[in-house]
C-alpha cells in the first residue's frame, strides 16, 4: 500500500488535490474511461491488433479485464501494487486493465533494466508479486531472469490465470461490461492509477505515481492535439508499455478515442514493423528518433505510405532523420518532450505549427517556470505544473511513501528557452552539462555535432575531471572513421564553439542504449572511465 510523504501544508494521509481541468471526463478513472468508449464506439469493434495480427475487440478487452481482475483479488491483498512484466501487446493492455478492475495498482516493470535495477524497484514500490506469461518468458529468452525474480517475487503466469478461471470470474467477465459497478470498484481520479520506473540514465531509477487524472488529463491534452478519427486513424506502437509514452499515448489514448492500436512486442525489429504498418494502413506512428530512423531505412518504397504523422519524443529528432523521413514517405514529423513525471507528454508540435528544432508548446492547462541557472546567459531551468503532473516520487530509500511535489510544480531538470510562438526550445540536462575553461558547454550540442558529421551513426558525449580546465569531454561513437580533426573543421564553418569539440573521440561497436530507445548514459560514464584510464 502507497502511503504519502510528510510534506509542509499536506498531512501524511493526504492526497494533492488535482489542479483544476476544464474537461469533466478526465476526471474519472482510467479503466471507467475504457468503458466508456467501448459503450460509445461500440463493444464489436476492433480495439487491438496483436503482435500475432489477432483483432481484440472492445468486449474481449472489457470481459477479459473483469475475469481477470476478479481471480486476481484472490490473490492480492486490499490496495496491493502488483508488477506488470509483459511486451507490449493485448496480454499487457488487458493485465494493466483487470489489475485496475480488481482495485489494485499496476506497476510497469522494465525487464530489459537488468535484476539490479528491477530488485531496486521491487523495494521501492513494495511490490511482491509480478504478472507475467509463460510464452513470453519462453520467446523473448528470459529464463534466467525469471528464476531471479523468483527470489524476490511471486510470479502470477497470465498463461496459467486465464486456464484457471472459476464459474465466478466467468460470470464477472460476461456481466461486467453490462453491471461494472458490481464487479469494479470506481477508483477516485486523485488516488494513484499506475507506478512506472524512471529509465536510471543518472541513478538509481525512481518510482513514479500517477494518479488516474494524470493519464486521463494527458490523453485528452494530446487527444485534442492531434485530432483523432475513429472512421479513419490507426495508431501503430511498437514502445514498449513500461515506458509512460507507450503506455499513455500507445496504448491507454487509442482505447479512449476508439482508434484502432496496431500494437507491436519490440520496436527493435524495423523490418517486420515495415511490413505490419504497410499491412494495416496505420495513419500514425510512434517513435523516437532512433527507431524511426531504422524504419524509414528498413522500410520498401511504398511501405509507410500510409503513414500521414509520426509521433517522436524521448530523445532529439536530427535534421537528417526528418529530412530523409520527409524525402522517402513524405511522413510529417511531430516532435514533442515528455516526462514519465508528467504522464508523460509535456509539449509537442502540431501540424498547424510545426517547428523543428523546437518540441512545440506546451499541453493545455499547463503552466510553466524559467529558473536561472549561473553560467547560462539563455534560457533557464524548466519547472511545469498541470493536471498531468505526478502524485509523486518513490525512493528505495523510503518504499512506498509518496514524495508529492512542492506546490505541485515538477522540475524537469531541463534547460529550455521558449520563443515568440511559445515553442520550447531544449538546450540540454542541467546534469549533462560540462564546465570548461570556466564555461559551461551542453554535452547535447557536441553529440549533434557528431550527428552532423556522421548522421548513420550513434554517438554520446561524457565529462571527465581535467586538471587545468576543470572538465573535458570525450565523445565515443560508431563511426569507424570518426576524428576530432574534422569535428574541429566542422565547428568552425559552422560558427559553434570550439568548447563544444571533444579532447577526445573514440570509435566503439555500440552506444550503450535502455530499452526505451534513450542512451544509457550511466554506462556511457562508466564506457568513457575505462577508455581514458
Amino acid at each position: 500500500m502507497l502511503e504519502f510523504a510528510s510534506i509542509p501544508g499536506m498531512t501524511s494521509s493526504a492526497i494533492p488535490a488535482p489542479l483544476p481541468w476544464k474537461d469533466s471526463a478526465a476526471k474519472t478513472d482510467i479503466f471507467s474511461a475504457i468503458l466508456k468508449a467501448s459503450r460509445t464506439f461500440g463493444s464489436k469493434k476492433v480495439a487491438i491488433i496483436d503482435g500475432d495480427g489477432t483483432e481484440v475487440p472492445y468486449k474481449n478487452v472489457v470481459r477479459g479485464a473483469f475475469a481477470v481482475g476478479s481471480a486476481l483479488k484472490r490473490r492480492l491483498d486490499r490496495n496491493e501494487t502488483v508488477g506488470i512484466m509483459l511486451p507490449t501487446g493485448a496480454g499487457a493492455v488487458v493485465a494493466f486493465c483487470s489489475v485496475l478492475t480488481a482495485g489494485r495498482i499496476p506497476a510497469m516493470i522494465n525487464f530489459t533494466a537488468g535484476i539490479a535495477n528491477i530488485r531496486s524497484a521491487l523495494v521501492t514500490g513494495k511490490i511482491s508479486k509480478i504478472i507475467t506469461a509463460h510464452k513470453f518468458i519462453q520467446i523473448a529468452g528470459l529464463e534466467e531472469l525469471e528464476a531471479q525474480l523468483k527470489e524476490s517475487a511471486e510470479l502470477i503466469y497470465l498463461d496459467d490465470l486465464r486456464e484457471e478461471l472459476s464459474i465466478g470470474d466467468k460470470v464477472a467477465g460476461l456481466l461486467g461490461p453490462a453491471l461494472p459497478s458490481l464487479f469494479h470498484k470506481r477508483q477516485h481520479h486523485s488516488k494513484p492509477g499506475v507506478v512506472l520506473f524512471t529509465s536510471g540514465t543518472e541513478g538509481e531509477p525512481k518510482g513514479v505515481v500517477l494518479s488516474h487524472h494524470n493519464i486521463v488529463a494527458n490523453v485528452e491534452q494530446v487527444r485534442s492535439l492531434i485530432g483523432l478519427s475513429p472512421e479513419h486513424d490507426s495508431v501503430f506502437n511498437p514502445l514498449p508499455t513500461f515506458h509512460c509514452f507507450g503506455l499513455t499515448v500507445g496504448a491507454v489514448l487509442p482505447l479512449v478515442a476508439g482508434v484502432k492500436a496496431i500494437l507491436h512486442p519490440s520496436p527493435l525489429q524495423p523490418r517486420e514493423i515495415a511490413k505490419r504498418i504497410a499491412e494495416y494502413d496505420s495513419s500514425i506512428l510512434l517513435a523516437t528518433d532512433t527507431f524511426i530512423s531504422q524504419y524509414a531505412r528498413a522500410a520498401g518504397e511504398d511501405d509507410l505510405n500510409s503513414v500521414r504523422l509520426a509521433v517522436c519524443g524521448a530523445e532529439r529528432v536530427k535534421d537528417e532523420t526528418r529530412q530523409f523521413v520527409r524525402r522517402k514517405f513524405d511522413i510529417e514529423i511531430l516532435e514533442g518532450y515528455g516526462a514519465t513525471e508528467a504522464a508523460p507528454v509535456v509539449s509537442a508540435n502540431s501540424l498547424e505549427l510545426n517547428k523543428p528544432g523546437t518540441v512545440g508548446r506546451l499541453m493545455s492547462d499547463m503552466e510553466y517556470d524559467l529558473v536561472p541557472v549561473e553560467g547560462i546567459e539563455e534560457g533557464g531551468r524548466l519547472r511545469i505544473r498541470g493536471p498531468n503532473i505526478m502524485l509523486g516520487y518513490m525512493r528505495s530509500s523510503a518504499p512506498g511513501v509518496i514524495e508529492a511535489p512542492a506546490d505541485g510544480w515538477h522540475d524537469t531538470g531541463d534547460i529550455v528557452v521558449v520563443d515568440e510562438d511559445d515553442c520550447i526550445r531544449i538546450v540540454g540536462r542541467v546534469k549533462r552539462f560540462a564546465k570548461v575553461g570556466g564555461e559551461m558547454v551542453s554535452l547535447a550540442v557536441v553529440e549533434n555535432c557528431a550527428s552532423a558529421i556522421w548522421p548513420d551513426d550513434m554517438h554520446a558525449a561524457a565529462a571527465i575531471p581535467d586538471p587545468r580546465k576543470g572538465e573535458q569531454i570525450v565523445l565515443i561513437s560508431t563511426a569507424a572513421d570518426a576524428n576530432r580533426a574534422d569535428m574541429v573543421a566542422w565547428a568552425q564553418s559552422h560558427g559553434v564553439s570550439e568548447l563544444a569539440v571533444p579532447r577526445k573521440v573514440f570509435h566503439v561497436d555500440e552506444v550503450p542504449v535502455l530499452g526505451t530507445g534513450k542512451v544509457d548514459y550511466g554506462a556511457v560514464g562508466k564506457k568513457v572511465d575505462e577508455l581514458t584510464a
